[in-house]
């Protein structure tokens, strides 16, 4: 079945579409929204930048077990491939599944707000927002039947123009020199619960906003030499964010006061006002669009290859597991995109985003693990890249995954009560799907 050489993925992606899947998957409008909300929440400038460093350090150390996992079993979906080989069929079907509906949401959501700006840029358009965002995500799925190294191609683009965008954001902050730098007086009510809580709801929007940045595990299947672009693009993509993140927080409160940028609703925007005047909310909504267009490309390309890898498996219909002449896997693609439709139609994104970064969690938690669990039980599997320090870096990363899901848990236990919910309902269906196959 999966072994015929129709259905096999195409080796055609190399370092520079890591990079650029990474950073695409990654970096969107999150960063221009977010920065108020988390001002508003912790109030003190230094456990903001401090935890914006957190969150990019959680990920490093996240890369570095990833790195060896996905050299070591260079497979289409990522992570359920190595939760599967270490834990058996039922957890490598559940993460396997967690995974897809985290990366099967963004791209419906990415192309109502790409519909959204381009009203603001264009207002007579907007009594055809939901046929703008049908009409975006159609345009996409005809690039990306038309073959894989079209949608490399864009990635590579659009992630290029987007770094060149955030830089010169950065750039022109800095160059501001209207206001000096905040003295910000330091808040001695960090260990109240208030300040606690608030912490980890920042850091459940910080780790939101990092997502992405194991995209190109999605792709190890199709890259031309995993064993040398994985470790190198991991590492590099990661601290390029990281940079990029923490700049641009940096950058947003040389120009604005803390309690302004608190304020904000889009601090992006009020920033822009200030360096560009009444233009200012233009280029932030350019900035904008060329985020989402290059992170929903990313999308488009991620939950297919989790649904091929499924289905290989026997977790998903036979027929996912076809591949077109490009390279495409044409139907997890159009299954994937009919379901991106039907959330543009009921336009629900909120109870569904709230626990996106916990499944996150989860799902790579059970990756560390996975990794030590590999180590012992099969330690003559080929390894082409070994993490370093390890174990050491792995259980730092086990043991701040399960600090974060148990904060999420105390800030968000709705979320929590959900995703029990789907764990319950998923093994009755695994026997079901074990059973056919």
């Amino acid at each position: 079945m999966s072994d015929s050489k129709p259905n096999q993925l195409k080796k055609t992606l190399g370092l520079s579409f890591n990079i650029a899947v990474l950073i695409g998957g990654t970096i969107g409008v999150g960063i221009l929204r977010t920065p108020g909300t988390i001002a508003g929440m912790l109030d003190n400038y230094w456990l903001i930048i401090a935890s914006w460093l957190f969150g990019g350090l959680y990920v490093l150390i996240g890369a570095n077990s990833y790195a060896e996992l996905a050299t070591m079993l260079p497979k289409a979906g990522g992570s359920y491939n190595y939760i599967k080989r270490a834990f058996g069929e039922y957890a490598g079907f559940l993460s396997g599944w967690y995974d897809y509906i985290c990366n099967a949401i963004p791209p419906a959501f990415y192309c109502i707000v790409i519909s959204e700006y381009m009203i603001i840029l264009f207002p007579a358009l907007a009594n055809y927002s939901m046929v703008m965002a049908i009409s975006i995500l159609a345009a996409f799925v005809i690039i990306h039947l038309s073959g894989v190294k079209n949608g490399s191609t864009i990635q590579q683009i659009t992630s290029l123009l987007k770094v060149i965008c955030f830089v010169a954001l950065v750039v022109a902050c800095f160059m501001y020199s209207g206001v000096a730098v905040p003295t910000i007086k330091t808040d001695n009510s960090f260990f109240q619960i208030g300040l606690i809580f608030s912490f980890f709801k920042s850091l459940q929007l910080i780790i939101g906003t990092y997502n992405g940045w194991n995209s190109v595990c999605f792709f190890a299947e199709e890259n031309d030499d995993p064993s040398k672009n994985i470790p190198k693009s991991l590492y590099s993509g990661v601290l390029l964010v990281i940079a990029i993140y923490v700049l641009v927080n940096v950058a947003f409160f040389h120009v604005l006061s803390l309690e302004n940028v608190a304020k904000s609703n889009l601090a992006a925007a009020d920033v822009a006002k200030i360096l560009f005047g009444e233009n200012g909310a233009i280029i932030v909504t350019v900035i904008s669009i060329f985020s989402l267009i290059s992170i929903l490309n990313a999308f488009m390309m991620i939950p297919p290859r989790i649904l091929y890898g499924l289905s290989r498996d026997g977790f998903f219909i036979e027929k996912g597991t076809m591949v077109n002449k490009g390279g495409t896997p044409i139907v997890a693609l159009l299954v994937s995109s009919f379901v991106s439709l039907f959330l543009i139609c009921i336009g629900s994104f909120e109870v569904l985003f709230s626990f996106a970064a916990f499944i996150s969690i989860i799902v790579w938690g059970l990756a560390y693990c996975s990794l030590l669990k590999l180590r012992a039980s099969e330690p003559d599997l080929p390894r082409p890249y070994r993490s370093f320090w390890y174990p050491w870096t792995t259980i730092i990363a086990i043991v701040a995954s399960i600090a974060l899901l148990m904060g999420f848990i105390y800030s968000d236990p709705k979320s929590f009560i959900i995703i029990v919910g789907i764990t319950l309902v998923s093994y009755p269906l695994f026997l079901v799907l074990k059973r056919k196959k």
